[in-house]
């Protein structure tokens, strides 16, 4: 549909004068292309797999305003998690750095990890606590959402050094609490925001909250989660960790209502620019107790053709205490931007 758009808007631009925000219009694109194999006892896996595919139009309308449309499809297309879906349709009021406004469908304000590209966020997926608290597979049992809600939010950077460089940051938002491209089912918002500290250049420490509801069998469910951040960039290195505690109930009510998750990683280059080695140590308890723990031990290493082409291979330990055994998991995936 987009590229139809797109084309649209090109032969309409030869045939006659267009509006100059057309000009300004930007086509992109990402795929990620996977195989991943587990010898899991009793749900073994051996399969090449599309983990994502997205095509996306941005520009700006006019100079303080910037917007955004972007679709997603990956895997089959049965149901709303893994068909094809709009995930993205904002716009944003960016006159000032140290107070922007963006409305629409876009990434809930919480965790570093969340609003990161899933190509740069440098592993075969989101850790484990982002995917369950923050809203991809959420442990409410919302529909896969990538993270994602509709709602209006503020943000801004403000408190420059002397070197003219932000030092403090904050976001917040009001949000229906449902995921993607549904309407608030119980007249009750989620409020998520965040603040961080950037005390040397490439480092962020900050803090997140988030309070709101979910409608779970019918009957409207509290949720009040917080998260812990840090990381560091530079010189291609990168170090980041983020803690997150839930609490409210979740789809499966005898799960109780407490759940957390923790991960510590390094993407370190071996060539700068080119090939990295990385390491990832990733927990996440579903009841807050070990006895519900997955820990994920992850090695593995990129190798990075140009920009937009990349090769990435992993390797994990899992442990899952619930079954209490160890399994081992490979994946190898291919990643294009255009």
């Amino acid at each position: 549909m987009l590229l139809m758009v797109s084309a649209s808007l090109a032969t309409q631009a030869q045939e006659k004068s267009v509006p100059a925000w057309i000009n300004n219009v930007k086509l992109s694109g990402y795929g990620m292309v996977q195989y991943q194999a587990s010898d899991k006892e009793n749900a073994e896996e051996n399969s090449f797999n599309l983990r994502l595919v997205r095509i996306a139009l941005e520009g700006n309308i006019q100079k303080d305003w910037y917007w955004k449309m972007q679709l997603q499809v990956n895997g089959n297309t049965s149901t709303l998690g893994s068909s094809p879906r709009l995930v993205d349709a904002f716009a944003e009021w960016q006159k000032h750095s140290f107070f922007k406004v963006k409305a629409g469908q876009f990434k809930r304000p919480f965790t570093f990890e969340n609003p990161m590209h899933p190509i740069t966020q440098g592993f075969m997926s989101y850790s484990q606590n982002v995917s369950k608290l923050a809203g991809f597979s959420d442990r409410t049992g919302e529909q896969a959402s990538n993270g994602r809600d509709i709602g209006v939010q503020i943000q801004g950077d403000f408190l420059k050094n002397a070197n003219g460089r932000e030092l403090l940051h904050y976001q917040v938002g009001v949000f229906n609490g449902e995921g993607i491209n549904k309407k608030d089912a119980d007249e009750r918002k989620d409020v998520i925001g965040g603040a961080w500290v950037m005390p040397v250049k490439g480092m962020r420490i900050g803090v997140f909250g988030w309070t709101g509801s979910r409608v779970i069998n019918g009957e409207s469910v509290g949720k009040n989660r917080y998260a812990l951040s840090a990381d560091y960039v530079k010189n291609d290195w990168t170090f980041r960790t983020e803690y997150i505690h839930s609490q409210g109930f979740g789809a499966n009510p005898a799960a109780g209502d407490k759940a957390d998750g923790y991960y510590a990683l390094c993407i370190a280059p071996v060539i700068k620019q080119k090939l990295h080695a990385k390491a990832r140590y990733d927990v996440y308890r579903d009841q807050k107790e070990w006895g519900t723990s997955k820990t994920f031990y992850e090695i593995g290493a990129d190798y990075l053709f140009s920009k937009n082409l990349q090769l990435n291979v992993e390797y994990a330990l899992v442990n899952e205490r619930s079954i209490h055994k160890n399994y081992n998991l490979l994946d190898v995936e291919l990643d294009f931007r255009f």
